[in-house]
């Protein structure tokens, strides 16, 4: 069995049929997604289709390109974390599917919203987490340093903050930096199809037992589909590659990361 730990299917414009995909995603062997929120609106979205999918889990979070208008937005997040929204009755599903805040975090690639502005989002998310005893998915890119200061606020004074570094594609440094912080590795497709040695290397090098699969579907697509919309079945073709570059099986890789995923987001 597989988990697709971050996926967009949710997306009013994602470009497949989803109950196909959903489909193809078990004929993988994926049986489990998490549908990940950037957005009030879209964390709605994620927390709606999951409600109406078995085996599916969202996240809710505001992405650092949304921080610009995301205090204004925070309020919604809060109240999904809280749990005050999406009770249903069918004995079949949970209740409430939320399994995590994100994806937030720090993007200095572009320009879409004031670092100031990203890193006061973030704070009150992480915070929000910490209060309601929910993991994190973080999305950080070019951004470390002042990430690893925000991180390290929280925990200097023992808080312990439970997550992952969504779609990493960093430094080897900085995923050891992430792992002494006890969080889990995201990759996705991009790790099929890097030419970067040193990406290669890092990827190479993140303890199983620190590693998470996803596609990040309709993104990032794997080898050897690339030029086709992503989706969560191709987590398998991402397990198959990263036991080949460890020279285990792909079943070895499926069972670990699958515990790993399960022990985070509580599934």
């Amino acid at each position: 069995m597989l988990i697709d730990t971050h996926c967009h299917i949710h997306d009013s414009d994602y470009p497949l049929d989803v109950g196909e995909v959903i489909s193809r995603a078990h004929q993988a062997g994926v049986m489990q997604m998490i549908c990940v929120g950037t957005s009030d609106e879209n964390s709605r979205q994620a927390i709606e289709f999951a409600n109406n999918h078995d085996g599916i889990y969202a996240s809710a979070g505001i992405h650092p390109h949304e921080a610009s208008s995301g205090l204004g937005q925070l309020a919604e997040i809060i109240r999904f974390a809280t749990r005050e929204d999406f009770s249903i009755n069918s004995p079949a599903i949970p209740a409430h599917k939320l399994v995590a805040i994100g994806e937030i975090g720090l993007d200095y690639h572009y320009d879409h919203s004031p670092h100031d502005v990203q890193i006061q989002l973030l704070t009150a998310q992480i915070r929000l987490a910490l209060n309601h005893d929910l993991p994190i998915i973080f999305h950080v890119r070019e951004a470390f340093d002042d990430f690893w200061s925000v991180f390290d606020s929280f925990t200097s004074d023992g808080q312990q903050i439970r997550g992952v570094l969504h779609s990493f594609t960093d430094t080897k440094e900085n995923a050891e930096e992430a792992i002494k912080r006890g969080l889990y590795i995201g990759v996705n497709g991009f790790s099929t199809f890097t030419k970067d040695d040193s990406q290669k290397a890092m990827f190479a090098a993140i303890p199983l037992e620190k590693l998470l699969l996803e596609t990040d579907a309709p993104y990032l697509t794997p080898t050897p589909f690339r030029g086709k919309v992503n989706e969560p079945a191709f987590v398998r073709q991402i397990a198959e590659f990263h036991g080949a570059i460890r020279q285990i099986s792909v079943d070895e890789v499926a069972n670990t990361t699958t515990a790993n995923a399960r022990a985070l987001f509580n599934l």
